[in-house]
């Protein structure tokens, strides 16, 4: 039997991000099933599933497809009138987002999206939108992630042929080794990448045990900049408020921005959170204290 390299799952499932946002952006009965322009609607997750929901209210708002919030499943206020909730999960056994679906069953409509197409989630709620091809064997999440928001973002009229170049482009180079070594992480983000930088200092967490912080990009300057200082990293995701590079480089630290699409920069994190992790001697596929779905006791 052939051993298992440390971060295999991981590896494999975040170079396979370009294919499969291209296949979210072709599920067209799939996004559909997403609510329509004009209806209020609430997005529920928890951990990585809850940042990308930040990033999809983020855009279904500002595209002017209507009131769009999101909440942690376990701090869900649902009961404000919303049109329809929609819950996003990976495993479909998340106990705070089957509790939640099962709450409102039959007063909110309730569309899922979800990874596991055999989970229990699927016949609670009122629509399904399946994605077996992203789901992932990794506890990690990469792929799963980012293609429900790819999916999320094709569903509000955007093309991704871009985001999936800027991927593969990503996926073709390497990375500096400082970006691996650094002591401590500050991601930031504006608008709908503040859920990407959330989901950024997750990952890192997750898989290497590092220490992270994430902000909106505006607000870092309100305190959290005195944590920079050289052997630092300030890592921004998409455009940065004018003056900001300066200001943490005078700190000592370094400031990172990539010139593309800020869910391809994400891959690019995804991928030095793993290498940092197999530096570190550390298996980001099973990563301390962590199990692929939090299933609470009863």
């Amino acid at each position: 039997m052939t051993d298992v390299l440390p971060g295999a799952h991981m590896r494999a499932e975040l170079i396979s991000q370009p294919e499969t946002w291209a296949r979210a952006a072709d599920l067209r009965d799939g996004q559909a099933l997403l609510p329509n322009r004009g209806a209020r609607v609430a997005v529920v997750g928890c951990g990585t599933s809850w940042f990308i929901a930040q990033s999809y209210a983020a855009l279904r708002e500002n595209a002017g497809f209507g009131e769009t919030d999101a909440f942690a499943a376990s701090e869900a206020f649902v009961d404000r009138g919303y049109d329809a909730v929609v819950a996003l999960t990976r495993s479909g056994t998340t106990t705070e987002v089957l509790e939640l679906v099962d709450r409102i069953k039959g007063r909110i409509p309730t569309i899922g999206v979800i990874g596991d197409e055999s989970s229990p989630l699927v016949s609670l709620v009122d629509e399904a939108v399946l994605m077996p091809f992203a789901d992932e064997k990794s506890v990690v999440q990469t792929r799963f992630a980012t293609t429900a928001l790819a999916l999320f973002r094709a569903s509000l009229g955007e093309d991704l042929a871009s985001a999936i170049a800027d991927a593969e482009a990503v996926l073709a180079g390497t990375d500096d080794d400082g970006l691996r070594d650094a002591e401590q992480y500050t991601f930031l983000g504006r608008g709908w990448t503040i859920g990407l930088a959330h989901e950024a200092a997750l990952k890192m967490r997750e898989s290497s045990q590092s220490w992270t912080e994430s902000y909106p990009s505006m607000d870092y300057r309100h305190g959290p900049i005195a944590i920079a200082a050289p052997g630092r990293i300030t890592w921004q995701f998409g455009e940065a408020p004018e003056g900001l590079s300066a200001q943490v480089e005078a700190t000592g630290a370094r400031f990172v921005q990539h010139p593309i699409d800020p869910m391809a920069d994400l891959v690019r994190l995804h991928r030095v959170a793993l290498d940092r992790a197999v530096f570190r001697g550390l298996d980001p596929d099973q990563p301390r204290s962590l199990t692929r779905s939090v299933i609470l006791d009863a």
